[in-house]
């Protein structure tokens, strides 16, 4: 019977070491080419491009004359409509409302 190759304490926490490396290589790679692509932006219609520009407005004059907290109200979002905004105004504001919520503003 052939005499086991013996190796050092040193040898095996090399190889050891080695490994684990090629391992967390790995895994970073696969886990940054799994990452989904950004999506496109949508085009938001001539409505509620209007809408959006008019908020804006509202909004920049109301910090003009200090009056503005930052706070939307939405009064005239049609419901059920084949045009409501709702989804435009969202995507629009996003941040403005993320940053209201964390208590940011």
């Amino acid at each position: 019977m052939p005499k086991p190759i013996r190796m050092s304490r040193h040898s095996w926490v090399a190889g050891w070491a080695v490994l684990c490396a090629a391992g967390l290589a790995a895994t970073a790679k696969l886990n940054a080419s799994s990452a989904p692509a950004p999506q496109p932006e949508k085009s938001v219609s001539a409505e509620c491009a209007e809408r959006i520009a008019d908020i804006e407005t509202q909004l920049a004059k109301a910090k003009q004359e200090g009056k503005g907290d930052g706070t939307l109200v939405f009064s005239r979002v049609q419901v059920d409509t084949e045009d409501d905004c709702r989804d435009d105004l969202y995507n629009h504001f996003r941040d403005d409302l993320r940053n209201h919520f964390r208590g940011d503003q």
